[in-house]
């Protein structure tokens, strides 16, 4: 691996970037340029990954260093990549070792971007960013968020763990390519009153996965999104569909059902929703209100009764026989494949970063209850993806 860091605050994040992709397994060779050096030192990167870190063209002139680096490489991941350095690499420019690195390697490449929100919209950058992704280079971010110098906006570094993810989403396979997916994730909120809603823990977490996986193996996707806790990613190829109710994910999910080759419904819907909502704010003097609920639209079997020739993918969250009940709803909605979830149990389901799952196949090639990190989760399924799809043509 090649991690190139530029001259960004962000700087600081790539040291546990390179930590992460040591701990991953890989042999990371990191070249600063020396912007980046005012923000974080080679000796830093090199005690972290066990090998000497880079800042010069002429620190080895026994060698054609940059060839080397470059022709090692099976990936190059470059974060932050500010305004100025993803100008350079849509230019050709090799003007130091970092991007005459870039410019001699024919590996995949990642850039994280990292700069102000008015550099980042600015029509040169936007023309840069362009030509760069016509060239196959694959970004990651950047995110909303703090800023240097007190400010808040679009521009900020994706977080490590999200940088990493799109790194090995580079080296995953692209069986996914040319294919249109739909994921839903997170809660519904049924509102009660102006304040006030029904609704679960769900964060969204497990289906931005999905996406997340899903678009690095060259799918395009639509997400989507519940009002849960996660930031939605932010990568190309990734549409982001925020909702509230149910209804509205209702409406944004049947809009699009004839769009795509699969629907991954992992989203949390409420289950059921107040009859009548307030127009004002219950006031708590007034003593408890009587709720009368009412059932909210199940849209995944409404997916399954309008059924086309398209790949279903739903999710479950029980509390006890998980697999009994999960095979139901697979078989009863008509599904391809079933996520039954054990939630309640404290580290496992909503907000965590791991669920007790099994993958329950119409086919019967079930994978039976286990733990899983939410990435290989997203990996598992988007596995069951490609094999499904591989019968359809492209859509």
């Amino acid at each position: 691996m090649l991690l190139g860091v530029t001259g960004g605050i962000a700087a600081y994040k790539s040291v546990l970037l390179a930590r992460l992709l040591s701990g991953r397994g890989a042999e990371v060779d990191v070249v600063l340029t020396d912007s980046a050096t005012h923000f974080v030192g080679a000796d830093t990167f090199a005690a972290l990954t066990g090998r000497p870190a880079y800042t010069s063209l002429w620190e080895r002139p026994g060698e054609v260093l940059h060839v080397r680096l470059a022709r090692e490489a099976h990936l190059a991941v470059v974060a932050p990549a500010t305004a100025n350095a993803i100008a350079r690499l849509a230019q050709g420019l090799a003007d130091d070792l970092l991007t005459s690195v870039l410019l001699e390697a024919t590996c995949p490449m990642v850039l994280a971007p990292a700069m102000h929100t008015g550099m980042w919209g600015h029509p040169a950058t936007r023309t840069n960013v362009g030509t760069l992704l016509d060239r196959g280079v694959r970004l990651v971010g950047p995110a909303s968020g703090p800023l240097a110098h007190g400010d808040e906006g679009l521009g900020r570094m994706s977080d490590p763990e999200e940088i990493l993810a799109a790194c090995e989403g580079a080296l995953s396979p692209r069986d996914l390519a040319g294919r249109r997916i739909l994921v839903t994730a997170g809660p519904t909120h049924e509102p009660i009153d102006p304040v006030r809603f029904i609704g679960n823990r769900s964060s969204g977490t497990m289906g931005a996965s999905i996406a997340t996986e899903a678009v690095a193996r060259g799918a395009t996707v639509t997400l989507v999104l519940g009002p849960g806790a996660v930031a939605p990613p932010q990568i190309m190829g990734l549409e982001i569909v925020p909702v509230e109710t149910a209804d509205e994910m209702r409406r944004e999910v049947l809009a699009r059902d004839d769009d795509v080759g699969a629907v991954v419904m992992s989203a949390a819907v409420a289950d059921f929703r107040p009859k009548a909502v307030a127009e004002g704010k219950l006031k708590k003097e007034l003593g408890p209100p009587e709720i009368v609920l009412e059932p909210t639209p199940d849209i995944l079997r409404e997916l399954s009764e309008r059924r086309k020739d398209r790949i279903l993918v739903g999710f479950a969250a029980e509390t006890s026989d998980v697999e009994t009940e999960g095979r139901r709803k697979l078989e009863s909605k008509g599904l391809d494949l079933l996520i039954a979830n054990l939630v309640g149990r404290e580290g496992t389901g909503f907000g965590s970063s791991t669920n007790q799952a099994a993958i329950l196949a119409a086919d019967g090639r079930d994978e039976l209850l286990r733990t899983w990190t939410k990435r290989e989760l997203a990996v598992a399924i988007c596995d069951r993806l490609a094999l499904l799809l591989e019968s359809q043509p492209p859509n």
